[in-house]
């Protein structure tokens, strides 16, 4: 496997894969499906999206996202990675969050963060692995299928960008 900066060419198979995760109920409050041309404009030009590879197929891929609008906030991005169902348990998920790291650093970011559901083990171990530390729970923070759901916060510091 291996990992490369995502272009807007990339949209259907990162569409794909976001609708398998959005279905799976167990990494996003989303539960509507994403269409390639909504996908296609998450091509900013500022904020990275990489994907993985396994023999041409894109399995996996990873995005940052702008945090805040305000001007204080702009070097801190929310992220994500969804993995294929068929290419889950593989390191397809490492891979792709390593690769954001490396691409939210290249482009000046000093700080990632995200929200993931307690149960989510996978991804609490692999974000863990890759230095991103828990600093809370919101609890109730959105409603999945009519249900309150809590997250934990989690945030990673990129320490060259912290100048």
């Amino acid at each position: 496997m291996n990992c490369r900066r995502a272009t807007p060419e990339d949209a259907e198979a990162i569409a794909r894969i976001y609708n398998e995760g959005i279905d799976d109920r167990v990494a996003t409050f989303e539960t509507r499906q994403r269409q390639t041309d909504e996908v296609r404009n998450w091509f900013d030009g500022v904020h990275p999206i990489v994907v993985v590879e396994d023999g041409g197929d894109v399995v996996a891929f990873a995005s940052a996202f702008r945090y805040r609008d305000r001007e204080c906030y702009k070097g801190i991005a929310e992220t994500s990675v969804y993995v294929a169902r068929a290419a889950r348990n593989r390191g397809a998920g490492k891979i792709a969050l390593e690769g954001l790291i490396r691409a939210a650093e290249e482009a000046g970011f000093w700080k990632l963060l995200s929200r993931v559901f307690p149960e989510n083990a996978a991804s609490r171990g692999l974000i863990r692995s890759l230095g991103f530390r828990e600093v809370g729970v919101y609890e109730k923070h959105g409603q999945l299928d009519g249900v309150w759901r809590d997250v934990v916060i989690v945030e990673r510091l990129i320490p060259s960008n912290l100048r």
